[in-house]
């Protein structure tokens, strides 16, 4: 049976959010390699730098608009807007079994750096999780069986476990469609996982019709873990939008406030969207236009909250809003 959609309507950014005025901060012209689009990053604030890994999907399948391959590329900042691209990728997932890894979120946890990332199978789309010291050596220490993935892990160990939150693909438990909601689950040593839960339904999301799942990984604030999530709706009035021939689908970014104690909770949300697709590089010309996609997020010192995001499917951006303003959207119980 055909899903059928009632459209969201007209959505925009919240009045807080300040997009960098060097947007796009990463783009394929910055890469020494082969590149085309350049997206949806993991951020993070490592060993006194500020360190991205980054998805480039690259080259071009015969007969079609799709990118032939993607790799991770690595580059590092002094300032996290002005960034400086290493001259190769920097984490190789192919093999016989695995065509391609992607969509790289990053957390620091006691010194060390943790990678969950997506992987392409030939049989099923999975999640994983790899640790680095150096951005050359990965260690994979999971993955998930399929189909899951837009994993992230929190900075710290709630309760003594280690948490994460990811977005499995019920297509048979959910009517046959893209109906994906964020769950939530537990480990005591990042390899083992389990006591999976429900965290959000699509349906609590009033900007959401399609699927929703988790953005960057968490922050600590003294109210609870801020926590960013994307958000889809469909439209099928959209025409093209972008590089296919139809592009009815729209991605925002959200924000949720889990407890401190138990992340499974959600205390509080915001009802309207963080991020809405509104500047050009977010809504022209791109491979998929009205795309955000936040993979990173870092609180500074002066309660500056740096947020990254892929857009389009094409560029690497910048958005910023004050920690105090971002808890103040969370204003609604769920």
């Amino acid at each position: 049976m055909a899903m059928t959609y009632t459209p969201v309507g007209d959505l925009r950014s919240n009045d807080k959010i300040v997009r960098c005025p060097q947007n796009p901060i990463l783009s394929a012209k910055d890469v020494p390699y082969d590149a085309s689009l350049i997206f949806n990053a993991g951020v993070a604030k490592y060993q006194g730098r500020y360190v991205m890994v980054f998805r480039n999907d690259y080259g071009q399948r015969p007969n079609s608009v799709h990118p032939a391959a993607t790799n991770m590329g690595l580059a590092y900042s002094d300032d996290g807007v002005h960034w400086q691209v290493q001259p190769k990728p920097c984490f190789d997932l192919h093999n016989q079994e695995i065509s391609r890894g992607y969509d790289p979120r990053l957390t620091v946890i006691d010194g060390k750096c943790y990678v969950c990332f997506a992987i392409d199978t030939r049989h099923g789309i999975c999640g994983g999780i790899a640790v680095t010291e150096d951005f050359d050596h990965f260690d994979i220490l999971c993955t998930t069986a399929p189909d899951n993935r837009n994993m992230v892990l929190f900075p710290e160990r709630c309760q003594g476990r280690y948490v994460r939150l990811e977005r499995p693909f019920p297509v048979y438990s959910r009517g046959g469609g893209s109906r994906f909601d964020i769950w939530s689950a537990d480990s005591p040593d990042l390899v083992y996982w389990g006591h999976n839960q429900l965290v959000l339904g699509v349906e609590d999301v009033p900007y959401a019709n399609d699927k929703i799942g988790p953005a960057a990984p968490p922050i600590k604030t003294a109210k609870g873990w801020l926590t960013l999530i994307h958000t889809v709706d469909i439209d099928s009035s959209r025409g093209k939008n972008g590089w296919e021939n139809s592009w009815q689908k729209r991605y925002c970014a959200g924000v949720m406030l889990l407890d401190l104690d138990d992340p499974t909770k959600v205390i509080a949300m915001s009802k309207k969207p963080l991020i809405a697709p509104e500047a050009p590089y977010e809504t022209d010309g791109g491979f998929r236009n009205n795309v955000i996609f936040p993979g990173g997020m870092i609180l500074e010192d002066s309660g500056e909250i740096k947020i990254y995001y892929g857009a389009a499917d094409t560029v690497e951006c910048l958005a910023s809003i004050h920690v105090d303003d971002l808890l103040a959207l969370c204003d609604s119980p769920r």
